[in-house]
């Protein structure tokens, strides 16, 4: 069960593999931000919802928002997927699994294969306090990207 909607949103300072070598993501108060966790790099679910989301990233910004994808992948894995993807939105590691931990979306051994985070969506807003909470029943089911959205306009 994630972090309850009304909850302070846990800080976190994540990397992320730039073209200039690895950068800090961070979650910044004064601007709303979506956080859309997700299982593993180049797998078909989380391709397709990162695509879909890239293409349609101007809904999320003409809000105001941030988006940040956050994985236990390494930074590199996550910079591999993101080029040959074309995946424009800012994607940060959480290779020690705290950030997955401290929202409680940990997807318990994945396909045998270890803890992964599971398919989450949150919504931050600009005063850090969590406006909107999801976690899929199973990774192969997306988030509520309308009540996303209906968030960040609400």
């Amino acid at each position: 069960m994630p972090i309850a909607v009304g909850s302070t949103a846990p800080n976190f300072t994540l990397k992320s593999k730039t073209a200039d070598g690895l950068a800090d993501v961070e979650l910044v108060t004064g601007k709303p931000t979506v956080l859309l966790f997700f299982p593993l790099a180049f797998t078909g679910v989380c391709t397709s919802e990162f695509c879909d989301v890239t293409a349609g990233l101007s809904q999320y910004t003409d809000l105001g928002a941030n988006v940040i994808g956050i994985s236990v992948d390494s930074p590199f894995a996550q910079e591999a997927w993101a080029k040959a993807n074309a995946i424009t939105i800012p994607l940060a590691s959480d290779l020690n699994k705290e950030v997955i931990k401290a929202y409680d979306v940990v997807f318990p051994m994945l396909a045998g294969v270890g803890d992964t985070a599971a398919r989450a969506a949150f919504v931050i807003g600009a005063d850090g306090v969590v406006k909107y909470a999801e976690q899929t029943p199973t990774p192969k089911d997306l988030p509520d990207f309308e009540a996303v959205k209906a968030a960040l306009a609400g």
